[in-house]
């Protein structure tokens, strides 16, 4: 089989690409369901576990969960592997993804309410938007820095001093730099998000995982009671593994700066589990800074970007199907459905609504 003949019929200029964009957005709410309840529970969990103790037991049934799932898991071939090369990205995410920024954020969580905690994490969208504009050509038009700022607005309005001591400046500037160690891992992320996402995943959850357990036995901190343990890996399983398989898979369709923007529901979604878990109820506040942020959300999913604009000749190994124009090379023998391996895009210019995917990262 071979995979590196050229397009035998470039895309015209002004031919649409099939955008999979409603997959892409329904991939990062997904993720942002399945990690959005677990900002209440996290907090529930720190009455019997230190931050750093639980972000190990998080990460950790993360990558446990990952692991047994993926020996149920067909069709691998179909993804691209982990090579050498991704090795720095992938250091620098677990660092930052997860040792740094989860033990800030439990951190800040002990210090301020479950409500205001879960809709602080918003913050790690214009983080993530700011570094994928200024380092990685990623483009937001004048929609989409309206919805960050309407975003930050909210997460502002929930920093402030409470007289009723629900929210402390030091614990919400823990929550930014947790969001901050994330908006930087968000773009490492998306550079490895054209690899096997079940790998990614897995080997993130797993090292980061032990790097904080280790870390706990370094500082010589208290390991928690059998019965957190469970349920601290059990949320980690499905609030942190299943959450980061998807937001990868969001990444590829939606590029980095859109992924964490749509992710921003998590928050809400974690504000109303919080009611539930543990009986906190929103005040003016909150609701207001609630509906700054919905409304920065509604903005960037009515956002469209359409130019003209030319692809250089680029050769890159990730998952494809032969149904998307900018993938018309041949095989022999043919190959149908997602496959994966190293093929080469000719130079071409055409005009189609695209968002910055693999193939479209270029200046404006």
């Amino acid at each position: 089989m071979t995979g590196d003949h050229p397009h035998p019929h470039p895309p015209e200029p002004g031919e649409a690409s099939p955008l999979r964009v409603p997959l892409g957005i329904a991939f990062a709410l997904a993720a942002a369901a399945t990690f959005g309840i677990t900002a209440p529970v996290s907090k529930y969990l720190l009455a019997s576990a230190s931050p750093l103790a639980l972000a190990g037991l998080l990460y950790a049934g993360g990558g446990v969960g990952l692991a047994l799932a993926s020996t149920a898991r067909r069709h691998a071939e179909r993804e691209a592997r982990l090579r050498g090369a991704d090795v720095p990205w992938l250091v620098g995410a677990i660092l930052l993804g997860g040792v740094i920024g989860p033990v800030l954020m439990l951190f800040g969580f002990q210090r301020i309410s479950g409500i205001s905690g879960a809709l602080l994490l918003n913050l790690e969208a214009p983080v993530t938007a700011v570094v994928a504009t200024l380092l990685f050509k990623e483009h937001l038009g004048r929609r989409g820095v309206l919805a960050l700022g309407l975003v930050v607005a909210g997460s502002v309005l929930l920093g402030r001093p409470s007289e009723s001591g629900q929210t402390d400046p030091w614990g919400a500037l823990a929550v930014l730099g947790a969001c901050s160690a994330w908006g930087i891992e968000n773009n490492l992320m998306t550079r490895l998000s054209q690899r096997d996402p079940w790998a990614v995943a897995r080997t993130k959850m797993l090292a980061a995982g032990v790097c904080n357990l280790f870390l706990l036995r370094l500082t010589g901190g208290e390991f928690p009671e059998p019965q957190t343990v469970g349920l601290a890996v059990f949320v980690g399983a499905w609030g942190y593994g299943a959450s980061n398989l998807l937001a990868l898979k969001a990444m590829r369709e939606l590029g980095a700066a859109r992924q964490a923007t749509f992710f921003a529901s998590a928050p809400f979604i974690g504000a109303v589990a919080a009611v539930f878990i543990l009986g906190e109820w929103p005040d003016a506040w909150a609701l207001a800074a609630g509906a700054l942020m919905l409304a920065g959300i509604t903005f960037l999913i009515l956002e469209r970007h359409a130019h003209r604009h030319r692809h250089a000749t680029l050769a890159h190994d990730h998952a494809h199907s032969h149904e998307d124009p900018h993938h018309g090379h041949v095989h022999d023998p043919a190959v149908t459905g997602t496959h994966a391996h190293p093929h080469q895009h000719e130079a071409v210019e055409h005009e189609h609504p695209h968002l910055p995917d693999a193939h479209h990262r270029h200046e404006h």
